[in-house]
């Protein structure tokens, strides 16, 4: 169980696939009200996704949320005005080293670049890209890890998932929990004002790192095991609760 803190939550942050959004990638009415109530109050509600500001623009939108907003594991920040404000990009070498082994291990991937979601196809010149974030997705465990095993060789990554059967490649250094630190700095708050709720372990370092870290109740076992407090799943308005519990009950 979380611990009584003495720090009023001034940011939500919320991951989005497994977290706000259900099964069908829909947010529910449980947690679009919890939301706007916790807006009312004066909280800054982020979204800080894995996805792309292509593919999760929309959801801001429908939310009404005019806050800061967190994209492709924190590789994007963008300001309040939909002006970017940090970007950071993958090497050309580290975007043709990892072809490579998507090649070598016959895996389906996608990549991010500033302008594209890139979905098992792949430009003649990457060069002419920037690469944000590069991605695999695996039928089996055996070689999601012996694929991990040679980019932990390599080094220089940083890595996660947004599922048990995909690996996540950023700019070593980028992560939701670094991305959230420079938007507190803008907003004069601190980590420990900051509630953070997600699934995976692209959130882990957020939910580690955050005054109040909120697992999904469908999270990966690490997840929940480094979380403050675990609530219910993403088809459960397990977002709408935690704000329930630590926002609108205080």
């Amino acid at each position: 169980m979380i611990v009584e803190r003495n720090k009023k939550i001034q940011l939500i942050a919320l991951d989005m696939d497994g977290t706000l959004l259900n099964s069908d990638h829909e947010i529910s009415e449980g947690n679009q009200k919890a939301i706007q109530a916790a807006k009312e109050l004066g909280v800054h509600i982020i979204l800080s996704t894995g996805r792309s500001l292509l593919t999760s623009k929309e959801y801001k939108e429908a939310l009404k949320l005019d806050s800061y907003h967190i994209t492709v594991n924190g590789s994007e920040i963008w300001n309040p005005a939909g002006d970017i404000m940090e970007r950071a990009t993958l090497t050309h070498e580290d975007i043709e080293h990892l072809y490579g082994l998507m090649n070598t291990h016959s895996t389906n991937y996608w990549a991010v670049t500033e302008h594209k979601v890139w979905r098992n196809e792949f430009p003649e010149q990457s060069s002419d890209h920037s690469w944000l974030k590069f991605g695999f997705h695996f039928e089996n465990e055996e070689v999601r890890d012996a694929l991990l095993e040679e980019l932990n060789k390599r080094g220089g990554y940083e890595i996660s998932n947004s599922h048990p059967l995909n690996l996540e490649v950023n700019k070593i250094g980028i992560n939701k929990a670094n991305a959230i630190k420079k938007v507190c700095e803008k907003l004069g708050i601190t980590m420990d004002e900051v509630m953070a709720c997600g699934d995976s372990l692209n959130d882990l370092a957020m939910i580690k790192e955050a005054g109040y870290g909120i697992a999904m109740g469908n999270a990966q076992d690490i997840v929940k095991e480094a979380a403050d407090w675990v609530t219910s799943s993403n088809n459960e308005d397990g977002v709408a609760k935690a704000i329930e519990q630590f926002v609108l009950s205080k």
